[in-house]
């Protein structure tokens, strides 16, 4: 069984076939689904899905590309979204220098603060970093969040199990499979299988032998048999202690 700790099924690419798709995971052994949040939007549709289907739990947050009407107020409704019984984090946020959409300084701002309710409210927070690991790292370390994972890493070795060593999972999905992966092939291979979760990040990074092809959780089966092989374990030991990490983090 497979705990997909990272998707977006409220994307409207899932539109014509949402509803199929979804009824059709667990008989592809998909046990919980966590739907990441982007926006307000977003997190108010995760949470839709979470009370339609059984094995769909959501996060809230708000994304740094999508800090557009982020103000206290925003942050006041991620608070009280976060309070649903099937809110299980504070996410997906972080800082994204890749694109830069939003200043660095704001992506900042509204990073700690968005870390600050997690504490607060004593909730696991998703991270999203891109070409920021660095600013990423030095701000959680100086907050005192320790309950989260780094969705679909990207840094080095080292920093990754510093993560860990703070009590952080490290999000990994389809990029592993992709043949250029050497560096996250490298992380995978160091970092405990007990810190690792497996991610699709759908619609998004389908792996081998479907990149390019809109993503889903089915494609799980494809991360799991490449991090078996890396970690010189079977798929069924991989997916198993997956499942039990992510229930680790999101339900304890």
């Amino acid at each position: 069984m497979y705990f997909e700790s990272h998707a977006h099924y409220d994307d409207e690419r899932f539109g014509p076939d949402r509803e199929a798709l979804l009824k059709s995971l667990p008989h592809y052994g998909i046990e919980i689904v966590i739907n990441s949040g982007a926006d307000l939007k977003s997190s108010h549709a995760g949470k839709e899905l979470s009370e339609k289907y059984d094995y769909i739990y959501f996060a809230a947050g708000v994304h740094p590309h999508e800090l557009y009407d982020m103000t206290d107020q925003a942050l006041q409704e991620i608070h009280k979204l976060a309070k649903h019984e099937k809110c299980v984090a504070i996410g997906e946020i972080g800082l994204d220098y890749y694109y830069d959409t939003f200043p660095r300084e704001e992506q900042k701002y509204w990073f700690k603060k968005q870390l600050k309710l997690g504490e607060q409210l004593n909730i696991p927070v998703i991270i999203h970093s891109r070409d920021a690991a660095q600013d990423t790292f030095d701000i959680i370390k100086k907050s005192d969040v320790r309950r989260g994972v780094i969705h679909c890493y990207s840094g080095s070795v080292e920093m990754a199990q510093q993560y860990t060593k703070m009590g952080f999972f490290i999000g990994i999905g389809g990029v592993l499979t992709f043949q250029n992966a050497k560096k996250l092939a490298e992380v995978a291979k160091n970092v405990p299988i007990e810190s690792i979760l497996i991610e699709t990040d759908s619609p998004y990074l389908a792996p081998v032998p479907n990149r390019g092809k809109r993503n889903d959780s089915r494609n799980l089966e494809f991360i799991v048999k490449k991090l078996a092989e890396i970690k010189e374990m079977t798929p069924f030991e991989v997916a198993n202690i997956t499942l039990k990490n992510g229930k680790k983090l999101f339900f304890s």
